[in-house]
């Protein structure tokens, strides 16, 4: 029992929270700690173990709390910790884990470290930092570029010298080539664990070491071929310097260690890592002295297609013998699953009823991101309602991340659908009312009662938790596979396509029994099993 309580995380299902958009209680129209605590019980609801909880710490807010000064506080706008300490507490009491957002890899420029740290080139932290002389040109130290747009670089012109930046130029990176950098972040890991934290999502986990020499990244060959392709120049570079250093693997090392300590706490890493994901997941999960399980950005791409989940779970079963993913469709860095794969003249309700159960049943743990499991589509927001400096700098080209963090909708009649007595720092869109929470609880086929179906059937069936995958053959836009484990043998199939699909069962799944009769009316005849457009079958083999 010890045992298993202590992978709490391997086939779990967390929950991400979006503070600032999930419920205000002051009027300010940001969210805030309270609301959180005062909504769990909907969260609970839904059949999940655990919270995911987007920064909430001090910050200037330049990337909406991605960029920390203060890693051992809450932002005001959020609330205190005592705040924080209650949310914990009705969180244990619902029976779920809180798992926090932890960004490690930069801090804000605003962050008592990098102002003294750029305050000289000999004080205490003079080399927490990413610092560089500039060329004897003046330019920056070599070619590598920020994921928000130009160089990585920026010039100080106190110490005279370049600091590096993955991201906004006031989000400067920490030298994690420096022990006591290390030290001062795992202290402030150790102060959450001691609130009661059960885990930590590391936001950007690649990027924490850079190449001591600073050599120059490649360029890609594939993106010279398609510039026009090419949204952000960022896409033009092999990232073989900048991050994804092999120091990371001791770091993580450390990590863990510290982990280890309090029991039963574990971390999901976030691995950008263009082709090399894969293989870095398998690193970063490996031998069980690391993290726990990471995730990437395979299925949070438009590719929708039978062929497409096949190709990133067998090449995930295949890379990484010994670690463990978490799968995600959507986030609040990336379109809305339904708006990215419902066809023009489709059903996004069907789309997204369709999604949770494909979801439920793959190998791994999963992730939602709040409003999913109400059908939410991806907001249509003006330019000057944008707070995401991403979507501000590349707009119209890059819309940028707003349009998935629009306000949570509770109550169709209430102002703001309920998020806020006052007005909310982004618009709550007119279309999502009609998929407010209070409309869909009274509704039995609502996506809502879809998703709290399948993730109890979830609960039910340990092969859907922990159980090995098997890939059948197949033809046409079909997905077939096995699940097996704790004695049972599940078959899921699922008709990706928007025309009916047969499917002939397998000699060895002769004697087969559904278990989601309801579900997608699929129908299991002597010769096979008929699919609608979108349809899926659960059943277990006798």
């Amino acid at each position: 029992m010890a045992d298993r309580n202590a992978e709490w995380w391997r086939g779990c299902v967390i929950y991400q929270i979006y503070p600032r958009s999930f419920q205000d209680t002051t009027g300010d129209g940001s969210g805030d700690l309270r609301g959180i605590t005062i909504r769990l019980e909907h969260v609970a609801s839904l059949g999940v173990d655990a919270v995911w909880l987007s920064p909430f710490f001090k910050s200037p807010m330049a990337d909406m709390g991605y960029d920390v000064s203060d890693y051992q506080d809450v932002d005001p706008m959020f609330g205190s910790l005592e705040d924080f300490d209650a949310l914990i507490a009705e969180a244990h009491r619902l029976g779920l884990k809180i798992i926090i957002d932890q960004v490690l890899s930069h801090s804000s420029d605003k962050h008592e470290w990098f102002v003294e740290s750029r305050a000289s080139r000999d004080n205490a932290k003079a080399d927490w930092y990413v610092w560089a002389d500039a060329r004897p040109d003046g330019s920056a130290p070599n070619n590598w570029l920020s994921l928000f747009g130009g160089p990585a670089w920026e010039w100080d012109a106190t110490r005279r010298q370049y600091y590096m930046h993955n991201f906004l130029a006031s989000q400067p990176d920490l030298n994690f080539h420096n022990p006591e950098v290390q030290d001062a972040l795992l202290d402030t890991v150790r102060f959450w664990l001691e609130r009661g934290v059960d885990g930590f999502r590391l936001d950007t986990v690649n990027y924490y070491f850079h190449d001591q020499w600073l050599r120059d990244n490649p360029p890609l060959a594939a993106s010279v071929a398609g510039t026009n392709e090419a949204t952000t120049t960022y896409a033009f570079q092999m990232h073989l310097f900048d991050k994804t250093q092999p120091e990371n693997l001791t770091f993580l090392g450390r990590f863990r260690a510290l982990l280890d300590e309090y029991g039963g706490r574990a971390a999901v890493g976030e691995v950008g890592d263009e082709d090399r994901s894969l293989q870095t997941l398998a690193a970063y999960t490996s031998g069980g002295d690391k993290l726990q399980m990471c995730y990437t950005f395979d299925l949070l791409g438009p590719q929708f297609s039978a062929a497409h989940i096949r190709g990133c779970v067998e090449a995930f079963e295949t890379a990484v013998a010994d670690g463990w993913v978490c799968w995600a469709f959507s986030n609040h860095d990336v379109v809305r699953h339904v708006s990215r794969w419902t066809r023009p003249a489709g059903d996004p309700e069907m789309v997204a009823k369709f999604s949770i159960a494909l979801l439920s049943c793959l190998r791994g743990s999963i992730c939602l991101y709040q409003g999913e499991e109400l059908g939410l589509e991806e907001a249509e927001l003006a330019f000057e309602d944008l707070r995401d400096p991403f979507g501000i700098r590349f707009w119209p080209g890059i819309k940028g991340r707003d349009g998935c963090r629009t306000p949570m909708v509770w109550e169709a009649g209430a102002d703001n659908a309920g998020f806020t007595s006052g007005k909310p720092w982004l618009p709550v869109p007119a279309g999502h009312r009609a998929r407010a929470v209070d409309i869909q609880n009274g509704e039995q086929a609502s996506v809502l009662a879809a998703y709290r179906a399948m993730l109890g059937l979830r609960k039910r069936h340990p092969a859907l938790i922990t159980g090995s995958i098997r890939f059948l053959d197949t033809e046409g836009d079909v997905l077939a596979f096995i699940r097996e484990g704790g004695g049972e043998t599940l078959l899921c199939v699922f008709n990706f396509a928007d025309e009916p699909a047969s499917w002939p069962l397998p000699q060895e799944m002769h004697a087969v029994a559904a278990i989601d009769p309801d579900g997608a009316a699929a129908a299991l005849q002597e010769e096979g099993l008929s699919l609608p457009p979108l349809g899926w079958f659960l059943g277990r083999a006798g």
